[in-house]
């Protein structure tokens, strides 16, 4: 069901600026200042094309609509009463902000009114949107939109209203199929697969706060977008207004197909603020087929972290320029390790395709199958290595990655840097490295904390302070630091200062 959206990335100020249209024509003719003008050729050459209309989206609304449905929800939640840190099972997350306004207003039940069972069912409901892909009543959604949901009710643009049944759910893209007991109903075409172009333009039909069939329209702001704790899914962004109850609905080409699920917003205040992100057609139909097929969904999974390329870590690993998926971890006993992925390779194509951003490796890895074979180019040591990988499951249960001690200052680095003690690398999961006691200098402009596990620099693996300092003097330009920091993993570059001289 419709749940609250999440603040998905860091909110800067916009300013906004409207040039009008006729005053841009007009001048367009205008000499230039400091130009002599000595003939036509001149007055050609600053002459503006003239402007394109605006598409007619008219036509295009009364055909999408009718495709696109209403969906409500009901359930039941299990609520615990009591201040646990750890919920029942079934129960929504101990720190959702839902959750834990819910629990103080049992408590204030109890103290009024006395004590309650330990668990409560508490009653939800909820909207959003879906549209039909089969005209024998096949429909997609989103699937937080039917999440706790025990009935889930279609509402067609006709007003007539089936219930509907869950043929299966992919909580990892976000995706769920239902089937309505209907025929002959106008399914949508979908777009064919092909790349997004910033600038398009794009419609938006869904019932945004239950207001069914309303449609809004914008552009295409971003392809490929990768959000915060979602690594499967490479979104399109747009600007086209999406509010609560717009989950679930088309985003539209300006063919009339269908190139994207309405899935997320970012906001500051719970409406629409200009950012909206819809799930990739291709992704949607790839899960709905598997759906359709067995009715559950299967991801491949690697056994490695990875993260984005900077221009240091570019600098420090001896690439020409910023690109790839630096492997920041690998799973011991997964497909990464089983094919002789180190952490410091930077993956640079997989089955050919370039690897521009770390979410383009996440996304491949994402949707592939279990057992499919990957090919991987990957960038060690100055050079390019190829590795086959047999991809695992991700319902098996593979090892979690395992995250590999007053400290002596190394003054090019900026760090003060001590053995761990064994208490403190037991205590922070690792075998072996060295603490950070003190932070300044280019390690502190870097954002490397007091408190962080130094493992490696520039891929080799650091046992003792010395060895440490060998390398930061041998190093010129920059080097990149493997850090263990709350239990993962993470490359950071330094940019440094002249060596010492002697």
């Amino acid at each position: 069901m419709e749940q609250p959206h999440q603040h998905l990335l860091p909110h800067r100020p916009q300013i906004l600026r409207v040039i009008g249209l006729a005053w841009l024509c007009a001048t367009a003719s205008l000499p230039t200042p400091g130009l002599a003008q000595s003939g036509p050729s001149q007055t050609a050459a600053v002459t503006t094309a003239a402007p394109m209309a605006l598409p007619d989206m008219t036509t295009i609304a009364a055909r999408l609509s009718p495709s696109v449905v209403n969906i409500s929800v009901r359930g039941v939640r299990k609520v615990s009463t009591a201040a646990k840190t750890t919920p029942p099972a079934g129960d929504s997350p101990a720190g959702s902000p839902d959750d834990l306004a819910l629990r103080e207003y049992l408590r204030r039940f109890q103290q009024r009114f006395g004590e309650l069972p330990s668990q409560l069912n508490m009653p939800v409901r909820g909207e959003g949107s879906g549209f039909i892909v089969r005209s024998d009543g096949v429909i997609m959604t989103n699937a937080h939109v039917i999440s706790d949901a025990d009935e889930v009710v279609v509402k067609l643009s006709d007003r007539r209203e089936f219930l509907a049944k869950v043929l299966g759910t992919d909580k990892r893209t976000d995706i769920a199929i239902l089937k309505i007991d209907a025929r002959d109903l106008p399914a949508v075409v979908l777009a064919p697969s092909k790349p997004q172009r910033v600038g398009d333009w794009v419609m938006a039909i869904g019932s945004p706060f239950g207001f069914e069939s309303t449609v809004t329209a914008g552009v295409i702001s971003a392809t490929r977008r990768t959000l915060p704790g979602d690594g499967t899914v490479a979104f399109i962004q747009t600007d086209a207004a999406v509010n609560p109850g717009n989950s679930g609905g088309p985003l539209i080409n300006m063919q009339g197909e269908v190139i994207g699920i309405n899935s997320q917003i970012f906001s500051l205040s719970g409406g629409y603020q200009g950012v909206s992100f819809a799930i990739p057609v291709d992704v949607a139909v790839n899960i709905e087929q598997q759906i359709l097929a067995t009715g559950q969904v299967r991801h491949a999974k690697i056994g490695v972290a990875v993260q984005e390329v900077d221009q240091l870590l570019a600098q420090s690993f001896g690439l020409t320029r910023p690109r790839g998926a630096l492997v920041s971890e690998v799973v011991p006993g997964g497909a990464a390790d089983r094919a002789g992925i180190h952490v410091g390779d930077i993956v640079l194509t997989a089955n050919g395709k370039a690897m521009e951003q770390a979410g383009d490796f996440s996304v491949v890895v994402g949707m592939a199958l279990p057992r499919d074979r990957l090919g991987l180019s990957v960038w060690r040591r100055s050079k390019e290595v190829s590795l086959q990988v047999t991809m695992d499951d991700s319902a098996d249960g593979l090892a979690q990655p395992v995250v590999d001690t007053a400290g002596t200052p190394i003054n090019r680095l900026g760090l003060a840097l001590r053995l761990a003690k064994p208490d403190e690398l037991g205590a922070m999961g690792a075998a072996s490295g060295l603490f950070i006691e003190k932070v300044s200098g280019a390690a502190e402009r870097a954002g490397v904390q007091a408190g962080d596990l130094l493992l490696a620099i520039n891929n080799e693996n650091i046992h003792t302070v010395a060895q440490a300092r060998t390398l930061a003097d041998g190093s010129a330009g920059a080097v990149a630091l493997l850090l263990l920091r709350d239990g993962s993993r993470l490359f950071v570059p330094l940019r440094l200062a002249a060596p010492p001289t002697v």
